[in-house]
């Protein structure tokens, strides 16, 4: 099974893969989110053979919902009306950009913006893996 995770920013959005026997998650590509975005999202669950979407979901510090988680939620559902009774959950990504662009940093090497949002959706599927190790098969 492979899982395609999302991190769901208002110009970009990174994306990140892992299959879930090796459970290792992976940066795949920065996307522009832009009118197309819900067909550029079902040809890369197509073209990596995807059975799932785990998407970042964004909260303030104190784990409140805030307007980006909004914009998260309607993104989610807008795609779910495209695409389906494709299976989709959340995942809390709290501080992914921030330890993103921390190790790019570290790396001493040149990054750009999409590079962090790559890595971000990279953590969110780590989490996911690790907080649904039992459930996923």
């Amino acid at each position: 099974m492979t899982i395609l995770a999302l991190d769901v920013g208002a110009q970009r959005i990174g994306v990140a893969t892992a299959n879930v026997i090796a459970r290792i998650a992976s940066p795949l590509v920065t996307i522009p989110n832009n009118e197309s975005i819900v067909e550029t999202v079902q040809q890369l669950i197509a073209e990596n053979d995807v059975e799932m979407l785990v998407v970042g979901l964004p909260r303030g510090l104190d784990g409140q919902e805030t307007a980006q988680t909004q914009t998260v939620r309607d993104f989610v559902s807008n795609l779910q009306q495209t695409i389906g009774d494709f299976p989709m959950q959340f995942q809390d990504e709290a501080l992914t950009s921030r330890k993103a662009e921390e190790e790019l940093e570290a790396r001493g090497k040149p990054y750009q913006k999409g590079d962090i949002d790559a890595l971000a959706a990279t953590y969110i599927l780590d989490d996911y893996l690790q907080e649904n190790a039992g459930a996923i098969a």
